[in-house]
């Protein structure tokens, strides 16, 4: 996930301050990853420098001074681009869990026991995504599905390399 540009995003509504940008960031996107306030001081920062925002004002209290940001027609073009511009799947073709498993047979270690502990902590981690879902709002439902769709996926390879395993075994053998 691109944070600046997300920010830039939140930003279109708006100017806003550094704290109100993490806390809509954080409600909406960052459940499970909530960004670090010096996170999004330094993005605001950099996209100050690329002039894709401005400093709208700047309060002063009792603490340090609060700096009220808004988004620049650059910035707004920006984050255009971005949201235009379409993702690259992901082919997964360096998948730790398929290192495990190779790396498991060539140093004859029980492949199958590392896939049966995974099986366990995706099942896991489905049952704590659906019990999610069934609690969320539909934007956390939508975030629910997609991680459940790549963990079904990753089930099923997992059951066809359980079924592979003994070919796979030769195959890295040799």
């Amino acid at each position: 996930m691109s944070i600046g540009h997300t920010l830039l995003g939140l930003l279109e509504s708006g100017p806003r301050h550094g704290y109100d940008l993490k806390r809509a960031f954080d409600e909406k996107f960052g459940h499970d990853r909530p960004l670090h306030y010096g996170q999004v001081y330094s993005t605001m920062s950099r996209l100050l420098k690329n002039g894709l925002v401005v400093v709208d004002g700047i309060e002063a209290g009792g603490g340090p001074e609060r700096k009220r940001y808004a988004i620049t027609d650059a910035g707004i073009t920006d984050v255009q681009q971005w949201l235009a511009t379409p993702e690259k799947p992901e082919p997964y073709l360096q998948s730790t869990l398929y290192t495990k498993v190779v790396l498991a047979l060539l140093t004859h270690r029980e492949a199958a026991d590392i896939l049966d502990t995974q099986r366990s902590e995706h099942l896991r981690g489905m049952r704590i995504l659906t019990d999610r879902k069934r609690k969320g709002d539909l934007a956390d439902q939508l975030i629910c599905d997609h991680a459940l769709f790549h963990l079904e996926a990753d089930l099923r390879w997992l059951e066809l390399t359980a079924a592979r395993l003994d070919k796979l075994r030769e195959a890295v053998a040799r």
